[in-house]
């Protein structure tokens, strides 16, 4: 199984970037994705989720109202749609993937997940 990020990037505060993740390989059952993001000297946390149905999303409360995670049907792609962006937004994005017997399962927490990507670096200029 791979996970592959992209998009990530310089933008100014209130800018808007969209990262993408295709995962590719073969899982045991549905996939369930997720987004988390580690800044410099802090512990790796959870940001976006969303169940292998796309049915069910959760976030962080500090990204509510700004971020945006949806998937393609039927495929193994998310993404997470960032607007009005902030300095403490600044971090590397990592996409994350886990088999789920139940298409409409989320999970937030890091151990959850079985599959990472390389992470993508998001840098937020005030």
């Amino acid at each position: 199984v791979q996970l592959v990020e992209s998009g990530g990037g310089l933008v100014q505060a209130g800018g808007s970037l969209r990262l993408s993740c295709a995962a590719s390989g073969r899982f045991d059952n549905s996939v369930a994705m997720a987004w988390f993001r580690q800044a410099t000297g802090t512990e790796r946390e959870f940001v976006a989720t969303i169940s292998a149905n796309g049915g069910r999303t959760s976030y962080v409360d500090s990204v509510k109202g700004r971020f945006t995670i949806s998937r393609v049907k039927n495929e193994n792609t998310v993404y997470l749609q960032m607007n009005n962006l902030k300095p403490e937004d600044t971090a590397v994005y990592y996409c994350a993937a886990v088999s789920s017997y139940y298409r409409y399962s989320i999970y937030t927490n890091r151990g959850a997940y079985e599959y990472w990507g390389q992470g993508t670096l998001v840098t937020v200029s005030s």
